[in-house]
């Protein structure tokens, strides 16, 4: 099988640079945001068109709860608040009828399952949540495991474009509240983001 390695920073995967490349699986550093995401990722599958992408990264968690380092699958993933406001109300792109901000992963078909890790839906913002209003209005909106990013949904909506299967992880280095870099585990995260795409390779090579 063809993999693509797609991760936004080369931090975030640098532990498994040495097994990629003895593996001869390629990857991709694609930027940061969705922006940069889209364009890295569209280049590459020109000269390139894989069997799969895979997206690694860190990510923050609504659910303080959620163990930090945990590794998540990112089901579906969304644009956050691609639409309108309308005063109090928000209209989403979708009801504007311009298009969609809602994608999904889509795993290739497989002889055998791969590891499992618990499932969390995404949301891809171009600003980090930070504030307390800010996030009690996502609480609001909420009411299931939410991982942030700011690349996630560009895979998936690529990946959707190309008809190409792809499958999101994320290590989670920080609950999403007010901004405490006292609390973050980045180094836990790609610790264990880079354990668990070894694993997963290993299943699917």
């Amino acid at each position: 099988m063809n993999i693509l390695v797609v991760a936004a920073t080369k931090e975030e995967i640098v532990h498994s640079i040495p097994f990629l490349e003895e593996n001869d699986v390629p990857y991709l550093i694609s930027g940061v945001g969705m922006v940069s995401t889209t364009y890295t990722l569209t280049k590459a599958l020109q000269t390139n068109k894989p069997d799969l992408l895979i997206q690694v990264g860190i990510g923050g968690i609504l659910d303080t709860n959620a163990a930090l380092g945990a590794v998540y699958q990112i089901e579906t993933d969304e644009i956050f608040e691609l639409g309108a406001e309308d005063r109090k109300n928000f209209i989403s792109i979708e009801q504007l009828g311009f298009g969609k901000h809602r994608f999904t992963g889509r795993a290739p078909l497989l002889s055998k399952r791969l590891p499992e890790v618990p499932k969390a839906h995404g949301i891809t913002v171009n600003k980090v949540h930070g504030s307390e209003e800010s996030i009690s209005r996502l609480l609001s909106r909420y009411n299931q495991p939410v991982v942030e990013s700011m690349e996630g949904s560009a895979l998936f909506f690529v990946s959707e474009q190309e008809q190409i299967p792809a499958l999101q992880y994320r290590a989670i280095s920080n609950y999403i509240e007010p901004r405490n870099k006292e609390m973050w585990q980045i180094g836990l995260a790609v610790k264990n983001i880079n354990v668990f795409l070894r694993e997963l390779l290993v299943h699917l090579l």
